[in-house]
């Protein structure tokens, strides 16, 4: 089951993707990914894994749809259309691994279509074909799980009815949904940088994910946005192996070995936010990275250059103002300019009230108050913080230092 449990985590938001274009319906799509996975939790373990596990379970998915349409089928007609639905004269296959990388871009562009508003765009996308689960996405737009859903449903059948083509746009309708595409590819990996639930502190196969279709689309695309958010995703997963320890437990930056971050990534990453910057328009990703690289290229987190990194926020503040970027900045104040300059300016960011339930916002401003000697105030923070916490990694951190400084 190991084997099984690996594909669907791997591999499923892939094997939708190409199910989804070859029935043209989410919900076909959805039934035949179970009915895969199930015969491959019924075969696997006796007969082994297919040598190519993936064109296995869309072949099974693909025909288990087959059978499920002609037994509902009571015409003729009606069998007619299911061969036109299934086999179009006009489809070409090729390479199956082809298939499969272009046809998760290729759904993450139709649930991105202008006809959706665009949070329910980028929500569908993340559900249907990155996996994400709802309350995942929930806390990417810091909203509630319900809100999402049905967000959710309602952007399903509106595509459905609309009868959408399942097919990439033509450069000329590209612009439209860049924006949306790029932030669906920006939270996939927040989500795996940083998991918002669970026993892992990070998620390593949604990092690869993201980082694969943004050099995906960097190859059909090479816009200034798509060189900054790939540039940033590499300089950050430069740093992966140091994150955390054998026992999983996070490692803060300042305690990270920086002997053990990549340095191809970081050279890459660096090229990258560079003809980002050439282009002319800087955006947000590009300048995330900028961020990034600043604190690669320092030997330490007393070296690093916090004026240059304030500068950077106070820049993206202008391109995208946002109570979690403003969070940020506070910190690199606190390091340019002091404790009493950084709580300021995290104590304006609170009381907007909109990061309440922001969990990392109660932990940044617990380790404000602990370095202003505020010590109650800190351990009050503290508490807020586990309250909100709900991945085992991060509570662990969090109720470690509300120990230290109880004793």
């Amino acid at each position: 089951m190991a084997a099984v449990d690996a594909a669907w985590r791997n591999h499923s938001r892939s094997v939708l993707a190409t199910l989804v274009r070859l029935l043209r319906d989410f919900d076909l799509a959805e039934e035949a990914l179970h009915d895969a996975f199930l015969a491959a939790a019924r075969r696997w373990p006796a007969e082994g894994m297919p040598q190519n596990p993936v064109a296995w379970l869309v072949s099974v998915g693909r025909f288990s749809s087959i059978d499920r349409m002609r037994r509902k089928a009571r015409f003729a007609a009606a069998h007619h259309d299911i061969t036109l639905r299934l086999y179009p004269e006009t489809e070409v296959m090729p390479h199956e691994e082809l298939i499969l990388a272009d046809d998760q871009l290729r759904m993450i562009f139709v649930c991105c279509h202008p006809l959706l508003p665009k949070e329910a765009q980028i929500a569908l996308t993340l559900r249907e074909v990155c996996g994400l689960t709802t309350e995942e996405i929930g806390r990417a737009f810091l909203t509630s799980t319900p809100t999402i859903a049905q967000r959710i449903v309602r952007a399903k059948a509106r595509l459905k009815q609309a009868g959408l083509p399942y097919e990439v746009p033509s450069r000329e309708e590209l612009p439209a949904r860049l924006d949306a595409v790029l932030r669906v590819i920006y939270l996939l990996f927040n989500e795996g940088y940083s998991a918002h639930a669970g026993l892992a502190h990070i998620r390593s196969d949604l990092c690869a994910q993201a980082i694969r279709l943004g050099r995906l689309l960097l190859e059909m695309l090479p816009d200034a946005d798509v060189l900054g958010l790939l540039g940033m995703m590499l300089l950050h997963e430069s740093r992966r192996q140091s994150r955390q320890d054998k026992a999983g437990d996070i490692v803060l930056l300042a305690g990270q070995d920086r002997s053990t971050w990549d340095r191809e990534l970081i050279d890459e990453g660096h090229v990258l936010i560079e003809r980002a910057f050439e282009m002319g328009e800087v955006g947000a990703y590009t300048i995330q990275g900028a961020i990034a690289a600043v604190h690669a290229r320092a030997e330490s987190t007393e070296a690093t250059n916090w004026h240059e990194i304030v500068g950077l926020y106070d820049l993206m503040l202008q391109t995208e103002p946002s109570p979690v970027v403003r969070l940020n900045r506070s910190v690199a104040i606190f390091k340019a300019q002091g404790i009493d300059a950084g709580l300021s300016e995290l104590e304006n960011v609170m009381h907007d009230g909109e990061l309440d339930e922001y969990g990392p916002a109660h932990s940044v401003a617990a380790e404000f108050y602990l370095a202003a000697g505020r010590r109650e105030d800190a351990r009050r923070a503290f508490v807020r913080a586990l309250e909100r916490c709900q991945q085992e990694p991060e509570r662990r951190l969090l109720q470690r230092r509300l120990n230290e400084i109880s004793a």
